[in-house]
């Protein structure tokens, strides 16, 4: 038997045994901090959504480092107790939850934000890229220095992708725009991003997209300091500071795994396939913008946002520039 025929049988057979006990084993590995006010506690929200919605009983690790051999660790550590779900948390999870899925095949696996699949393992993802390209097509309008920044810690494909959607939105409201990027490999570190932030402002940018976790505080004192701009991402950071936040690219991570476990429950969840879910469903993703940003700009970007979702417009992923030294 194939390895997905096995795959497919244990499936059924975990489908069954919910129909028989009505209970629903759930565990999350989140490769950071739950408090961080970003990517991580949105996933652990989404973990308390699925208890509630579906009565599951449920489990995570959190606050592991994001290297290969640690979160191989880990999720092995939660095989042995053979849950009927375990969801790994952001794309760095990808090459550990694929060795570990091969391991145990009875197990279901899915990587929120990821991009591996295999017979027990499927990832799950919001198109946060979306959200990121209209946001750098509202920077590429607001900007009144035409230069443009973007911050991000760890270099996984999600980031990269969001960092490519930012610059591409750039590039279509404001082809003369320079921008600066950078990876500086730590989506925690306070007194990194505040060192990072002001190397871009003193650069010139007047708004920088951050795609950091725990460490957006450092990068957002310093610009605040200096009077310049953010745009956020994952939550509404509008409203947590709406004096330096011009706006936040929102996709909401908590989804994905929410959706993960609604189709495994009802017998739709697939091995083998990414699901993705873009600015078609707006609670997934979108962008806001603060109250201070000019109708006419509003206008505009909501204009994009229809066309993209009409599939007018094609959301590059793609970065092939230059990128800040460390």
């Amino acid at each position: 038997m194939t390895k997905l025929g096995f795959a497919a049988i244990s499936l059924l057979m975990a489908t069954a045994a919910h129909a028989d006990t009505q209970e629903l084993t759930v565990s999350m590995l989140l490769p950071g901090n739950i408090a961080d006010h970003g990517f991580m506690e949105a996933g652990y929200n989404g973990l308390l959504q699925i208890q509630k919605d579906f009565e599951a009983k449920i489990s995570y690790v959190d606050g592991i480092e994001p290297k290969p051999e640690l979160l191989t660790a880990a999720l092995r550590r939660m095989a042995a107790d053979h849950p009927d779900l375990i969801i790994a948390h952001g794309g760095q999870n990808n090459k550990a939850t694929e060795q570990v899925a091969s391991e145990f095949p009875d197990i279901q696996f899915v990587v929120v934000q990821g991009n591996v699949t295999g017979p027990n393992l499927s990832s799950y993802e919001v198109l946060q890229e979306e959200s990121a390209w209209l946001a750098g097509a509202a920077a590429g309008l607001l900007t009144q220095t035409d230069v443009v920044g973007h911050i991000s810690g760890i270099r996984v494909t999600p980031g990269l992708k969001g960092r490519g959607g930012f610059y591409n939105g750039l590039m279509h409201t404001n082809p003369n725009a320079k921008f600066l990027t950078i990876f500086a490999g730590n989506q925690d570190d306070n007194q990194l991003s505040a060192r990072v932030a002001q190397a871009e402002m003193d650069q010139g940018a007047d708004y920088i997209f951050t795609m950091l976790n725990a460490g957006r505080q450092g990068a957002t004192d310093a610009m605040r300091a200096k009077g310049a701009k953010q745009f956020g991402n994952v939550i509404d950071w509008t409203k947590v500071d709406p004096g330096v936040f011009a706006g936040s690219a929102i996709a909401d991570v908590s989804i994905p795994s929410v959706e993960a476990v609604r189709d495994f429950t009802s017998g739709a969840w697939k091995p083998g396939i990414v699901k993705a879910i873009g600015l078609e469903n707006p609670k997934a993703v979108s962008l806001v913008l603060g109250a201070d940003v000019p109708a006419d700009v509003k206008a505009r970007i909501d204009d994009l946002r229809q066309q993209i979702v009409a599939d007018q417009i094609d959301v590059s992923t793609e970065y092939e520039g230059p990128e800040m030294p460390l």
